[in-house]
């Protein structure tokens, strides 16, 4: 029997496809859809920064509601959902075959991959979703949805431990995320040498700052949720709205939400230069 020639073209086929012309470009797409995002969000927050926001929310879907009241909203999200499709396929690939570079086909790195393409697969859904029709599909609170995620995770037994592990490891990984942006390690997933001096500066500059402000966003709504368990009260969960929100609770007043919310669209513009430069 062929059975083991059969199965060793197929695995070559499919690395292929997964190293396709067309897949780097689903990539570099998704990267140019995360980035929209990112930079819509952070307008979103320096409004709220210096005014009261007009009602918007400092999210994701706050972000696919301010695309979709724009002319030709309704294409545009079309176009958005279908570029974080090809995101949520190009780290599928990942997962199944290693990402570029010496360590990319270690376990931890593809399970990485593998959460990634698990995350961008529902935000792309609930983005078609939402310019399929369903209001209600991805422009939804996130300060409710973690408020009633944590209630019911509450309920559980055991809920509260399992609420301030997850909140344990949100913020961790917000601390992970901000200290990799200030250690440059995205440098190793970049095209350096293809850039000239004044862009590795700027993207330099967007990295570090950028990351930074993601991270520590990821830490402070970590930290709420384990507030929550400890409290064992949900109403102290935040999304990104409430807990962007929170940072003009803090001495700086609006001035500290203004300078994450810049960060957060340095981070959407470090976005676009992956989508340029990124190894893929």
């Amino acid at each position: 029997m062929a059975t083991g020639p059969a199965k060793a073209r197929g695995r070559v086929h499919a690395q292929r496809a997964a190293n396709s012309t067309a897949l780097s470009a689903a990539a570099r797409a998704g990267f140019v859809a995360r980035g929209v995002i990112y930079v819509l969000i952070g307008v979103l927050s320096l409004r709220i920064a210096l005014s009261d926001g007009g009602g918007k929310q400092a999210d994701r879907g706050g972000a696919i509601a301010e695309i979709a009241e724009k002319p030709f909203g309704t294409v545009l999200l079309w176009l958005l959902g279908t570029a974080l499709a090809g995101m949520a396929l190009w780290r599928l690939s990942e997962a199944a075959f290693g990402q570029a570079g010496p360590d990319g086909r270690k376990a931890s790195k593809r399970a990485m991959a593998a959460g990634r393409f698990v995350f961008y697969g529902f935000v792309s859904y609930s983005v078609l979703s939402y310019a399929a029709g369903d209001k209600g599909s991805g422009s939804g609170s996130s300060d409710r949805d973690s408020q009633d995620v944590t209630a019911k995770a509450l309920d559980w037994p055991g809920g509260q431990w399992i609420v301030a592990v997850a909140g344990i490891a949100v913020a961790a990984a917000g601390i992970w995320i901000a200290a990799r942006a200030i250690m440059q390690k995205f440098h190793k997933h970049l095209k350096m040498f293809e850039m000239s001096e004044k862009a590795r500066k700027v993207i330099d500059f967007l990295g570090i700052f950028g990351g930074a402000a993601r991270g520590i966003v990821f830490a402070v709504a970590g930290a709420f949720a384990l507030a929550a368990a400890v409290q064992h009260q949900p109403g102290k969960a935040k999304g990104m709205d409430d807990t962007l929100r929170s940072f003009t609770e803090t001495p700086a007043g609006p001035w500290l939400l203004v300078l994450i919310a810049v960060g957060l669209a340095a981070f959407g513009v470090f976005s676009w230069a992956n989508a340029r430069w990124r190894k893929v």
